[in-house]
C-alpha cells in the first residue's frame, strides 16, 4: 500500500503544481517544478462478475464508466483487458496479486452486478496490487436498472477518493445552454446532463433566448436569464417538476446573470437601470431586494465565496473590466485583477482557495486561475474564444465553452484541470455553452 500511495501522492502533487509551484503541498514531500510530464499511475478494471442471469452486459458497461471516469482525469492509465493475465470469475475469490504484477498494474478494482425486477445490486473492491491488500472496504450500491450509469460514477468517485484521498466529481450533473442552427439564428434552450455529457435532458423550448443557467448547491433549482419577456429577467426553475417563474421582473429595467448565495435563500444579480449596471441581492422567500454597488460604471457576474462572506464580481469602474471582491452585503470593493488585458466571469472555487475567471489579451481568450488576493495568476487555455469557467465538486476540475472560428462556428464544452493539463472535449448531442457544474448527487 506504502508503494501506491507514494506513487499517487507524487502523481497529485506533481499535477497540481505543474508549470509553477503555486500547488506544491507542504509537509514532509514538498516538490517544486516548472514543468515536466506526470505519467498516470497503471490499473486495471476487468469486467464486472454478473451474479445473476442476464447482467453480463450490464457487467460489462459498468467496468467500462468506471475506467472511463478514472482515466479521464489524466490520473490514471488502463492497463488493456486484452494484456490481463488473470480473470475475476468471482466477486470472493481471493485475487491473484503475482498476475496483476506481470502487467505491472498498481491498482486493481473489482466488482460485481446483479439485477432482480429491475432493480440492480453493484458492489466493489479497490486492491493495492504491490502490497496485495485492499484499500478500505468493499461497498455496494442499490438503486433502478435505468440508473446503472449514475452507480458506475459512484463506484468510480471511490476508487478516486481513496486512492488520491481527494472527494471524486463523477456523480455529479451540469446544466448548460444547448445551442443549434445557424450562428445568425440560432436556438438556445436550457439542459442538463451527467458531468461526461450522458443523460442529456432538456429543461426549457427554443422560443425565447435563454442564457447563463447556475445551479444552487443542493443542485435542485437553476436559476438564468430568459428573453421569453422580450428584455432580459431572472427566472428560477426546480429541475425536478421543469417549472420556472420571473424571479425578477422590474419594468423598465434588465436583470441577468444571476448566481444563488451558498444559503440557497439569497439570490445575487445584475440590474440595469437607464446607463448603469449594479449587483444586486434578493431574498427568494420575501422577494425583498437591496443594492450592493452603486459605481458608476458597469458592476456584473457575481459570484459568492464558499461561506457566504465575499463576492466576487467584474467592474469597468478603472476603465477596463477588471475583477474586484467585497463583503456580501456590500461595501468598499479591493481589486484583484493586474495583469494585461480584461478579465471577466469570475467564479469562486468550492474550495474556497481560488477564482477561476475568463481573460482577453492580445486577440485570445484565456481560462485562468488566480487566488483570492490575485496572486499567483496562472493561465489555462488559449483560443480564439473560451469563456464561463465553472468548478467540478472538488475544485480540481473547469469546465468552460470554446467557440469556434468563423461564420459556421459552434460552441463546446471542454475540460481542464487546475495545473493546465489534460484539456478534453465533453461530448454534447448539440452545440453547447455557459457550463454550471452542480453538486455531487
Amino acid at each position: 500500500m506504502k508503494q501506491l500511495v507514494a506513487t499517487l501522492f507524487s502523481v497529485l502533487v506533481l499535477a497540481l503544481v505543474a508549470p509553477v509551484s503555486a500547488f506544491a503541498q507542504s509537509g514532509p514531500l514538498r516538490i517544486e517544478i516548472t514543468e515536466g510530464v506526470v505519467e498516470p499511475l497503471p490499473y486495471a478494471v476487468p469486467d464486472f462478475v454478473a451474479e445473476s442471469a442476464g447482467a453480463q452486459q450490464m457487467a460489462q458497461q459498468l467496468a467500462r464508466v468506471v475506467a472511463d471516469d478514472l482515466t479521464g482525469t489524466g490520473l490514471f492509465r488502463e492497463v488493456p483487458r486484452e494484456a490481463h493475465i488473470s480473470q475475476i470469475t468471482s466477486f470472493g475469490s481471493p485475487v491473484q496479486f503475482a498476475d496483476w504484477k506481470a502487467i505491472n498494474a498498481q491498482a486493481l478494482v473489482t466488482g460485481a452486478v446483479s439485477e432482480e425486477g429491475g432493480r440492480i445490486v453493484v458492489k466493489f473492491r479497490v486492491w493495492d496490487v504491490f502490497a496485495g491488500t485492499e484499500l478500505g472496504q468493499g461497498m455496494q450500491f442499490a438503486g433502478t436498472q435505468d440508473g446503472w450509469r449514475r452507480m458506475a460514477h459512484k463506484v468510480a468517485d471511490q476508487v478516486y477518493s481513496r486512492i488520491t484521498g481527494e472527494s471524486g466529481y463523477f456523480d455529479s450533473r451540469v446544466v448548460f445552454v444547448s445551442e443549434s442552427g445557424p450562428k445568425d439564428q440560432r436556438a438556445k434552450r436550457l439542459a442538463v446532463m451527467d458531468y461526461d455529457g450522458a443523460n442529456v435532458q432538456f429543461l426549457t423550448g427554443s422560443a425565447a433566448l435563454v442564457l447563463a443557467p447556475r445551479f444552487s448547491e443542493d443542485g435542485q433549482r437553476v436559476l438564468y436569464t430568459s428573453y421569453e419577456t422580450g428584455m432580459p429577467r431572472v427566472h428560477v426553475l426546480e429541475v425536478g417538476t421543469v417549472q420556472s417563474r420571473i424571479l425578477q421582473g422590474q419594468d423598465g429595467v434588465m436583470s441577468f446573470a444571476p448566481r444563488f448565495a451558498p444559503n440557497g435563500q439569497t439570490v445575487v444579480y445584475s440590474l440595469t437601470q437607464g446607463s448603469n449596471t449594479d449587483i444586486w441581492a434578493m431574498d427568494i422567500a420575501s422577494g425583498g431586494t437591496r443594492q450592493l454597488t452603486s459605481a458608476p460604471s458597469i458592476e456584473t457576474a457575481p459570484s459568492y465565496s464558499p461561506d457566504g462572506s465575499q463576492i466576487v464580481f467584474e467592474s469597468d469602474r478603472s476603465g477596463t473590466q477588471q475583477l474586484y471582491v467585497m463583503p456580501a452585503n456590500g461595501g468598499e470593493a479591493r481589486r484583484i485583477s493586474f495583469g494585461q488585458g480584461r478579465y471577466s466571469a469570475p467564479v469562486w472555487s468550492p474550495r474556497g482557495d481560488m477564482i477561476a475567471f475568463t481573460k482577453q489579451n492580445a486577440g485570445r481568450f484565456h481560462i485562468g486561475v488566480m487566488r483570492t488576493d490575485g496572486s499567483e495568476e496562472r493561465l489555462l487555455t488559449a483560443s480564439f474564444l473560451d469563456e464561463g469557467p465553472t468548478w467540478a465538486p472538488n475544485g480540481r476540475v473547469i469546465m468552460f465553452a470554446r467557440e469556434t472560428q468563423g461564420a459556421q462556428g459552434a460552441s463546446s464544452l471542454y475540460t481542464v484541470d487546475i495545473s493546465g493539463r489534460n484539456l478534453k472535449r465533453v461530448r454534447t448531442p448539440e452545440g453547447a455553452s455557459d457550463p454550471s457544474w452542480g453538486p455531487l448527487q
